[in-house]
């Protein structure tokens, strides 16, 4: 297992290398002076010069990008323009409140996902499998930035069970409780559309393996279908579903960057739009990379927890 996963970390390398370059020419692309931006008012020509030469931003594309990757191997993202402290820090810091809401997000997925895929596998074209079908077709099909909006304007507008935006209370906020009612709504909305996926595989895989000879032993030997269904079927079927849970943890993190932005959530994307506003060209490569590297990192969880489920896959 360890020679496995000492593979799978070489392999992601170049992906992560990869990513580093792609990150870099996409915010070079990025229309607009960060110069400009910076000085604002004082934005003549001579300002502008000079401070392009201080940020090293005179230099060919080639140049920059092996002074950054070259800088970002030691752990140094730059500093920051526009907050004039180091963009590891702030990524770091806003990164936290982006996995709380982000994992929160995959906790809901998974748990339902998965009881609803098996749900709708063993009562297959029952009304229970046409119900979840439904719900499962339209948690897909709705707009996760939509579907924010529309739970703000019931629970929190209409209803005022809950907080419509923000991590914590203005006032007298921060402890756990408070955390968990701010959590509910954006976590909810993140975890819509990946609960739909995880449930459509999760009842496929079922139906394929409740379909196997040593399912239909199983049950000739009179084992209780509970039993059969979480003992055998789950177990198997399970091998196949986590490389899909895996794609949604990137899924979740990635579509945290716009859900926080609706709910005000003080993470990655509420960074990156007003990074991007005020043209702080390194603190957007710093968050867009860390969001990349973190995407290849949960995949290759996946690709080891798979492992250690399937046998095949150990070497």
């Amino acid at each position: 297992m360890i020679a496995y996963i000492g593979r799978r970390l070489l392999a992601a390398i170049p992906v992560l290398f990869g990513l580093s370059i792609i990150v870099f020419l996409i915010i070079a692309a990025i229309p607009g002076d960060p110069a400009t931006a910076i000085l604002g008012s004082y934005a003549t020509p001579e300002n502008v010069e000079r401070l392009n030469r201080q940020l090293g931003l005179d230099r060919s594309l080639p140049e920059q990008y092996l002074v950054w990757i070259g800088n970002v191997l030691q752990g140094d993202f730059g500093r920051s323009y526009s907050l004039n402290r180091p963009v590891i820090d702030e990524v770091l810091e806003r990164f936290r409140a982006t996995l709380i809401l982000a994992g929160t997000s995959l906790v809901l997925c998974s748990i339902f996902g998965l009881l609803a895929g098996i749900v709708s596998a063993v009562r297959q074209f029952g009304w229970a499998d046409r119900i979840i079908t439904f719900l499962v077709l339209i948690g897909i099909s709705i707009p996760s930035f939509w579907l924010g909006l529309l739970l703000i304007l019931v629970f929190a507008v209409d209803l005022r069970w809950l907080p419509a935006s923000g991590m914590e209370a203005i006032y007298g906020g921060g402890g756990p409780l408070d955390l968990a009612k701010h959590l509910i709504l954006p976590a909810t909305t993140l975890a819509v559309v990946a609960t739909g996926v995880i449930a459509r595989m999760t009842r496929a895989s079922m139906l394929e393996v409740l379909r196997q000879d040593y399912i239909r032993t199983a049950r000739a030997k009179g084992l209780s279908e509970r039993r059969v269904i979480y003992r055998h079927a789950f177990k198997a079927a399970l091998v196949s579903v986590i490389p899909v849970i895996g794609i949604q943890a990137g899924f979740v993190l990635g579509g945290a960057v716009y859900i926080e932005t609706v709910f005000q959530w003080p993470g990655i994307g509420d960074m990156l739009v007003k990074a991007i506003s005020t043209r702080d060209v390194l603190l957007v490569q710093g968050g867009v990379f860390v969001v990349a590297a973190s995407y290849v990192l949960f995949n290759l969880a996946a690709d080891v927890v798979q492992a250690m489920f399937d046998p095949r896959l150990k070497p």
